[in-house]
């Protein structure tokens, strides 16, 4: 039998070379290439065998660790899961910054080989720099913090345990199921270790995503569930995406006159010119949703996990009337709400359902186009909100004083209300741009306002919100689509957490667009605090003379080689949109907006948070009388 000696490195290189996807008739590399920051624990190791041969892979050299991965994670999920890239990293600190990363791709369901190196297997030299000690287990490392935000995890002491190990990982990456990050820690000094690898290991091997195919009782069921449903509503999730199901949900919805809602996953799945799409659904949803949402006595629920803000915490249906009937490729997400449950793909279910419904059509009438009429002047209206210095009420969010919000006129030199900036972007920026965004108040705006001409355009990642997502996750969408502009949309407190992958793209030449909204706070969580009966406490970004910050962004990327912009107005940010599209490296344009000016929530928005119990303050105990009264109404499962 022939065997090929090789270190450990070596042939992990090898055999990520090795991996294809069968994909629409064709098979294509599973893994792109491999992000890296080379340190004393991987540097001799993965470091070695990549310089003497990476194969076809890309290796690209980020900056942060966290940073990378979520510029690999955001790859993944701009490739509908089809394509990955490898991270690897050095051991101790290196290792630990991989942890928000790896929250991140399971949270939402994205596959992602993460490498960090380990301490020594063979203890000779322990403690080693970067290592962490226990008194209770020598075997504890920093790399066991990995295993609860890890679909897959694993140990590699010895070289021919990765064989076993790497098998596995990806066929739990290339499960539709079960797709997450796959994490392989490997002990450094096996890194360098030689073994006699047999050379089957290292022969092509083609991964097939097969579509899980619904059966038949499930799909009379089902059917019977909609025939006896007089205004069903669908709510579209990522699963919509990822099983390239929008023709056949489109057909669906219009032959039955039933209207789509949306999760942020699920947003542009089906872009909103199609008559039938409501927007997005709960907490940051539009108006002609929700009041869609509180009517229904079907809800469909298609490849979502009935998050809190797409469900108002469990509040925005009416659970006295309304069944659920959830299709999911997992069998744990399709019990969500006690509904009942089709475990299959989305693609083939919708196509199969479609014909044992012949005849039927929803009471839905006239109705979805009168709420999406309602809903587009609602729209238009908050695309021309004014300042003013004297009695300034924009009828989006209240709290501060008209002397607070002069204050920050000022000293931002602006005037320019947030949802005026967002509008004008999505009228400017090419209608095949793809938008990346994570936290703040901007994916709330952004799943109420932003209107998608194409699918697959609209990436926010939304199901573990990480701030500092951003930019790494532009970077990453760049990569799966290097002919599109990509603009990362970010608030100023999302831009300070993490940034450092800005410079990668400009270093490795993919050109990425940072439009960032700067009101000198944390903007959605001073409204949050305020909205329950506080004050403005340590959400504002001020000195200690209790002076609002004006820091310059736009100067900071210039520094980095990024080119840069400034707008406080409408004209202003067309023009800066316009002389970005025409750049060959980064850019970013730095918009001053007013705190304040971000949407509100319409009816059925509720969300339940943690207000205080006990409080001197008559507002907040106003706010948790209230919060009593919507968890008796509320499902409690």
């Amino acid at each position: 039998m022939e065997k090929y000696r090789l270190t450990t490195s070596q042939a992990l290189v090898k055999f990520l070379n090795q991996q294809y996807v069968y994909i629409d008739g064709e098979e294509k590399p599973f893994v792109e290439g491999v992000f890296n920051i080379f340190g004393h624990g991987n540097v001799l190791g993965i470091g070695q065998a990549l310089e003497q041969d990476a194969g076809h892979l890309e290796v690209i050299q980020g900056k942060n660790e966290q940073g990378m991965a979520h510029t690999a994670i955001a790859y993944s999920k701009q490739m509908n899961r089809q394509k990955v890239y490898a991270v690897t990293t050095s051991s101790g600190p290196g290792s630990a910054n991989l942890v928000t990363a790896a929250a991140t791709a399971l949270a939402n369901q994205l596959p992602v080989l993460l490498l960090p190196s380990d301490t020594y297997a063979t203890r000779q030299a322990d403690p080693v720099l970067q290592q962490i000690e226990q008194e209770y287990s020598t075997s504890v490392t920093t790399n066991d913090a990995l295993q609860p935000v890890s679909r897959y995890w694993d140990r590699v002491t010895r070289p021919e345990q990765l064989m076993s190990a790497l098998i596995r990982a990806f066929e739990v990456m290339t499960d539709p199921e079960k797709a997450g990050p796959a994490t392989i820690c490997i002990s450094q000094d096996v890194l360098g270790e030689a073994f006699d690898f047999e050379a089957e290991f290292f022969q092509k091997r083609v991964h097939y995503m097969d579509p899980k195919l619904p059966t038949q009782r499930a799909l009379h069921e089902a059917a019977s569930l909609i025939k006896t449903s007089k205004k069903p509503l669908i709510v579209a999730g990522g699963g919509v995406k990822y099983a390239d199901a929008r023709e056949a949900l489109m057909q669906f919805s219009e032959s039955l006159n039933i209207p789509i809602t949306e999760t942020q996953a699920g947003k542009s799945a089906v872009e909103h010119t199609f008559k039938n799409n409501l927007g997005g659904l709960g907490i940051t949803g539009t108006q002609a949703a929700n009041k869609a949402a509180a009517e229904a006595d079907l809800i469909i629920g298609i490849g979502t996990r009935y998050t809190d803000f797409a469900t108002s915490s469990k509040t925005l249906f009416n659970f006295n009337n309304a069944k659920f009937l959830n299709i999911n490729l997992s069998r744990m997400q399709a019990y969500k709400l006690d509904g009942y449950q089709v475990v299959a793909d989305a693609k083939e279910t919708l196509e199969q359902l479609h014909p044992l419904l012949e005849g039927y059509g929803s009471e839905h009438g006239k109705n979805i186009q009168a709420l999406n009429d309602e809903w587009m002047k609602e729209r238009e209206r908050l695309g021309k909100i004014e300042f003013s210095r004297e009695d300034f009420d924009p009828e989006i969010k209240g709290h501060f004083s008209q002397e607070t919000m002069n204050e920050y006129a000022d000293t931002l030199g602006t005037e320019f209300p947030q949802t005026n900036a967002l509008l004008t972007i999505n009228d400017t920026i090419d209608k095949d741009s793809i938008i990346v965004c994570s936290a703040g108040s901007l994916p709330g705006d952004l799943q109420r306002l932003w209107y998608t001409e194409q699918p697959n355009r609209y990436h926010v990642e939304y199901g573990y919100s990480c701030m500092g997502y951003e930019i790494s996750g532009t970077l990453g969408a760049k990569l799966a689509e290097p002919d599109k502009e990509v603009y990362a949309i970010v608030g100023d407190g999302s831009f300070l957490m993490l940034h450092s992958e800005l410079i990668t793209s400009i270093q490795h030449q993919r050109k990425i667009n940072i439009l960032l909204f700067n009101n000198s706070g944390y903007g959605c969580i001073n409204n949050l605090q305020m909205d329950h009966g506080g004050g403005s406490y340590h959400c504002e970004f001020r000195t200690a003379g209790q002076n609002v910050l004006n820091v310059d962004y736009a100067k900071v990327a210039e520094g980095y080689g990024a080119k840069t912009y400034l707008a406080t107005n409408e004209e202003e940010l067309k023009a800066a949109i316009a002389e970005a599209k025409k750049q060959d490296t980064s850019t970013l344009i730095e918009m001053k907006v007013l705190p304040k000016t971000m949407t509100d929530g319409y009816e059925g928005s509720w969300w339940n948070v943690g207000v205080a119990e006990v409080s001197e303050q008559e507002s907040i105990q106003e706010v948790y009388a209230e919060k009593e009264k919507m968890l008796a109404y509320a499902k409690k499962y």
